[in-house]
Order: structure tokens, then C-alpha cells, then sequence
């Protein structure tokens, strides 16, 4: 399922939301392959009677509430590991010149921001209003990321720098494989039944977080194990070329989310 494409089935829309028929989907974790696929939302008919959404139709305002507290704990809890995440990894990667754990480290980095950035969201009275605003962020935020870890991958292939062996960074990768999809999970569970696009696409960026680790492992196992000194800085510019994919799905801002039989993005 794509970065935005999970609130379809919520059958939830923010106030802000505009009617469009066709939209684009991709990120890690896509319904055909790994990174995602094209999708078409079909609009309702309205000659048929249409299911109610059950996502809050039973809470109401109390529920929102709820989910609203909930996505601020989650947000607080990858603020917290991705800090020091981040810390490790640049650290460590400094240390060994792997260009693969520096952007892995720049993509905690920007895990932060853009969980900040949905915080910064739910502190309104109404976080619909700031949905746009905070999916910007987060856009901006992956495209820094891919810029950066891309000129640093090139440069390593050049042979400006060799990645050395990191037991480290091998038992980082290890342990976010483990945090970030639960970390994922259930953001994202919150996000789609409360309808938040930008809580959605961060879910989504922390998941792909976890991709990014088994490519961070990867090419720090082949660097360590095989000698490919090549593996660091290709494993770096995946990193970077999913970065980009997830900022462009998040600058668009745009899903499907079928209410009262419409089928809606964001403008």
C-alpha cells in the first residue's frame, strides 16, 4: 500500500480535500512489487448505496481525540529512537568513511523532521488545516536528503573515500529492522482511521526506514564480508532514489478517500 493510498480504504477525507477521480501511489511497501505501482481510485456510483464509513462514525469527537493523542505518542517515540539513531550512524560513519551510514544517519534525520513536523500538526485544534503545510515539510525534507547522500555516493565511487567494516553500523541496521516497521504499524493504523494524510506519509517514511536498513545492511555486509568497497556507496544512492520517490508522493499530496461517494485529493 502506498504512501497515501492507505486512507482510500479508511473512507476518510480531511475538511481540505477537493473531488478527483485518478491519482498516483507509490512507496515502500506498494501493492504490486516493493516500491509501489500506479492506482486508480474508482468514483462511486451514486446509483448505488454506498457502505458508511465505520472509521469514526461511532467515537466521534472523543475518538479523534484518542487517535489525535495517539499519533502524538508514536511521533514522540521515532523522534526519540531516530535522534539517537541519527547520532549513531553519523558517528559511525564518519569514522569509517561509509557514505551508506551517513545517509542512512541524514535519514533519521529527516524522520525527525518530518515527525516533528506531524506533531506540529496535532498541537492545532484542527490538524486538517495544517495537513498541507506539514506534508511540505516532509517533502522538502527527502528531497535535501537525496540531493546530499547522492553527490557524497558519487564521490565515493570516484574513489574519494573506502568504506571501511562497521560492526556498528551491521548491529544498527539489525535493530531498526526490528523498531521502525512496529513504529510504522501503528501510526499508520491511527492516521487512516482518523483520516490524516500527513500522519499516513510519515508512517510511510518510517517504514521506510526499515527498507532502508536491510539496504543499509546489505551493502555494509558486502563491504565487510566480500570486499565489494562498491556495495557502500550503491546501497547510499538507493537510499537516496527512494528518498526522492517519497518526497515527490509527499509534495503532491495526493490520495484517495472515498466519503459520501466521492473519491478525493489533496489540492
Amino acid at each position: 500500500m502506498s504512501s497515501f493510498q492507505g486512507v482510500c480504504s479508511a473512507g476518510l477525507a480531511p475538511r481540505n480535500l477537493t473531488t478527483a477521480t485518478r491519482v498516483k501511489s507509490g512507496g515502500v511497501g506498494s501493492g504490486r512489487g516493493a516500491f509501489g505501482i500506479d492506482s486508480i481510485c474508482p468514483v462511486a456510483n451514486p446509483d448505488r448505496a454506498s457502505a458508511p464509513s465505520a472509521s469514526l462514525s461511532l467515537g466521534g469527537a472523543d475518538r479523534r481525540r484518542v487517535l489525535s493523542r495517539r499519533i502524538r505518542l508514536l511521533v514522540t517515540a521515532t523522534i526519540s529512537y531516530n535522534l539517537v539513531e541519527a547520532a549513531v550512524a553519523l558517528t559511525e560513519g564518519a569514522r569509517v568513511s561509509s557514505t551508506a551510514l551517513v545517509g542512512f544517519g541524514l535519514d533519521s534525520l529527516v524522520e525527525v523532521s518530518s515527525a516533528a513536523a506531524v506533531a506540529w500538526q496535532f498541537t492545532s485544534p484542527d490538524p486538517e488545516a495544517r495537513e498541507k503545510t506539514a506534508l511540505r515539510i516532509i517533502a522538502l525534507s527527502f528531497f535535501g536528503l537525496a540531493l546530499y547522500v547522492s553527490v557524497e555516493s558519487v564521490r565515493s565511487l570516484l574513489g574519494y573515500s573506502e568504506p571501511r567494516h562497521s560492526t556498528i553500523g551491521i548491529a544498527l541496521a539489525v535493530v531498526s529492522l526490528v523498531v521502525m516497521p512496529a513504529l510504522s504499524w501503528a501510526q499508520r493504523r491511527a492516521g487512516k482511521e482518523l483520516g490524516s494524510l500527513s500522519a499516513v506519509a510519515d508512517s510511510k517514511q518510517t517504514l521506510l526506514c526499515a527498507g532502508l536498513s536491510a539496504v543499509l545492511l546489505a551493502g555494509l555486509l558486502l563491504n565487510s564480508l566480500v570486499g565489494w568497497r562498491w556495495a557502500d556507496p550503491v546501497a547510499a544512492l538507493v537510499i537516496a532514489a527512494f528518498a526522492l520517490r517519497e518526497g515527490r508522493q509527499a509534495w503532491r499530496g495526493r490520495t484517495c478517500c472515498a466519503t459520501g461517494g466521492q473519491v478525493r485529493a489533496l489540492n
